[in-house]
């Protein structure tokens, strides 16, 4: 691992490497990977192999594609993880499932195999969002082009071209307004408030729902909740959000319709450009960490729950993480999720870091887990080579 992280230049991340120790899958996945070639396909029909263009048809600047596919992207312009290697023998298989009073429920001919159950998770990888997987905020500010060289009138425009739309689709798909005062950690916290009832022809701007004044403590499993119906109404609006993020994960141009979906193809265009394919790079270490079984990528972000789903869209992360995946730790902390993702799949899988910030450094070290800090593009780029050799 020592002379893959000189190749680079890179030996700080030696610690993280030896924390981690090398990943092996399990002993059942005897075949090889199997990646199909290299190609990236965007909303305007195009397909480009290595060398000739980057994440949305532009050139790939100094980055060298790898020889097999890691990613690719649909005729919708998202992210496609590769397929997961096949399980020897196991397809085609007829079983019998046992059902949870034990008795047999019968056969079964299993062609997909299932994902693995969160307990048979062996590495998390904890991701950070902004500055780590995306550029965003250090736009805004000035700071990405003041530290990379860009030219920064270009850098706000984006920035705030990028944040208009996060907002609108917040607002306008994903009940923003209604939610931003009682924001939830994890999709999944209210769903118990939820009696299942069909929302198909439920007309949520007649429900007489109304954010109350200190809803905040409302709903951070406080112990103090709304009224029974508020909080059903409150459960529907989660339900449908997750329903539009699962649905749309893969089709954000549908989502938008024209002609947001023009505006939002150029926008992601112009920022790939400016930042030099950073996104592209992070996408790259996300699928291979998706290619393994038994493995998991995570997001935690200091971003409110609804804003940070629709970043995750709009940057074209969906597929890359299921919205069961996504935590916000606006108003507990980083330390509370990483806590609540260490519960949910165990001590048995090792965890790793990956964020630019202090605090998610802070709380790995606190929990002796291997932290990898992502201050620029080759930090992404040693993290795929890591991954790519199985030292992580």
């Amino acid at each position: 691992e020592t002379s893959v992280m000189a190749a680079y230049g890179q030996t700080q991340y030696s610690p993280a490497l030896q924390a981690a120790g090398p990943y092996t899958p399990y002993t059942h996945h005897t075949q090889a990977y199997s990646m199909p070639s290299y190609n990236i396909k965007t909303e305007d029909g195009l397909s480009h192999s290595p060398g000739q263009t980057g994440l949305l048809g532009y050139s790939n600047f100094n980055s060298t594609p790898p020889s097999q596919a890691l990613y690719s992207y649909s005729a919708h312009g998202e992210y496609q993880p590769p397929p997961s290697p096949s399980t020897p023998g196991k397809e085609e298989t007829v079983q019998t499932r046992r059902g949870s009073d034990g008795k047999l429920r019968g056969r079964k001919r299993v062609t997909d195999p299932a994902p693995p159950l969160d307990s048979d998770i062996e590495r998390v990888f904890i991701w950070d969002l902004d500055e780590t997987i995306i550029i965003f905020h250090s736009l805004l500010t000035g700071s990405f082009s003041t530290r990379f060289g860009k030219d920064s009138s270009k850098a706000v425009s984006l920035g705030l071209w990028m944040e208009e739309m996060i907002f609108n689709l917040a607002d306008s798909r994903l009940f923003f307004n209604d939610l931003e005062e009682c924001d939830q950690v994890h999709i999944d916290d209210v769903a118990s408030d939820d009696n299942g009832q069909d929302l198909s022809t439920y007309n949520f701007g007649t429900d007489g729902f109304q954010t109350p004044a200190g809803a905040g403590s409302l709903c951070l499993g406080s112990g103090v909740h709304g009224g029974v119906d508020w909080m059903r109404k409150l459960a529907f609006r989660y339900r449908r959000v997750k329903e539009i993020y699962s649905t749309y994960k893969n089709n954000v141009g549908g989502l938008l319709g024209s002609p947001k979906r023009e505006e939002w193809l150029q926008l992601r265009r112009e920022m790939e450009v400016l930042t030099d394919l950073w996104l592209t790079q992070a996408l790259k270490a996300l699928a291979l960490i998706n290619s393994r079984p038994n493995c998991v990528n995570v997001l935690v972000t200091t971003t409110q729950l609804i804003p940070a789903l629709s970043k995750v869209l709009l940057y074209g992360l969906g597929s890359a993480f299921p919205i069961e995946n996504i935590y916000s730790a606006t108003k507990t902390g980083k330390e509370s999720c990483f806590e609540r993702v260490s519960q949910r799949f165990g001590r048995r899988a090792v965890y790793v870091v990956v964020g630019d910030g202090v605090e998610e450094e802070t709380v790995a070290k606190k929990k002796t887990m291997p932290f990898w800090r992502v201050s620029c593009r080759a930090d992404l780029e040693a993290l795929s080579h890591a991954l790519e050799l199985d030292y992580l």
